[in-house]
């Protein structure tokens, strides 16, 4: 059975937290409203969904210098209600992601307000910066990546392209395609996977139709499967 809480609290505030992911500029942030009687297990799944992470990682928070996390780190187990730590406005705890990648947050609370009526929680209610891919060498792999990504080869890949287009369905001359699909093959491979690293948008609505389907709840076991 799961350990976490209704997305109609019955009682207690709700915590609103900004999340930054540190160390990268353009700032990848999000905003959410969680009920303070939230686990941080289920903050976990939360997180998880909120920035875009897939949850196949080990996590680990740290606050006031303690550590809770996922059993294979042997911190303190994550099972304590946000309401435990009594934050303040402006308390600030850590959490990351990976310890391989070393993703590194910082959640601030900035409110602590009332339940609204018929409002779901947990919810996002603002962020801006798409989510680095899993698995890809943590910030410095990922900066490398995305600066390739606009690099020499990147640009010789879309004069091939380029090249194709103009010459297949702007002049109808398919022999291109027939004598270097092998070629043509490999420079959209190598485009479609540098566009993950190119992307920067973020989409509320998608977070919040994720949470509304209780995805955090999944995501918050997901790495112990």
């Amino acid at each position: 059975m799961m350990d976490g809480t209704s997305s109609k609290p019955e009682g207690g505030s709700i915590l609103q937290l900004k999340v930054r992911l540190l160390h990268l500029s353009s700032m990848v942030w999000r905003r959410v409203l969680v009920p303070e009687v939230m686990s941080l297990r289920e903050l976990h799944g939360v997180l998880q969904v909120a920035m875009g992470w897939d949850g196949i990682h080990l996590f680990e928070f740290s606050i006031r210098g303690v550590r809770y996390s996922s059993p294979d780190l042997c911190g303190a187990p994550p099972n304590m209600a946000l309401s435990a730590f009594r934050f303040r406005k402006g308390s600030k705890f850590r959490y990351v992601y990976d310890m391989g990648n070393w993703w590194d947050h910082e959640v601030r609370v900035e409110d602590r307000l009332p339940p609204v009526g018929r409002k779901r929680y947990p919810r996002c209610i603002g962020g801006a910066g798409a989510c680095p891919p899993e698995d890809c060498g943590g910030v410095e792999g990922y900066l490398a990546r995305r600066e390739e990504a606009v690099g020499y080869d990147a640009m010789n890949d879309m004069s091939d392209l380029a090249d194709f287009i103009d010459q297949a369905v702007l002049q109808g001359d398919r022999s291109m395609l027939e004598d270097e699909r092998w070629h043509l093959e490999m420079v959209l491979e190598r485009t479609g996977s540098r566009l993950r690293f190119l992307e920067d948008k973020f989409s509320r609505g998608a977070v919040n139709k994720r949470l509304r389907s209780d995805e955090h709840r999944r995501l918050m076991h997901q790495q112990l499967m």
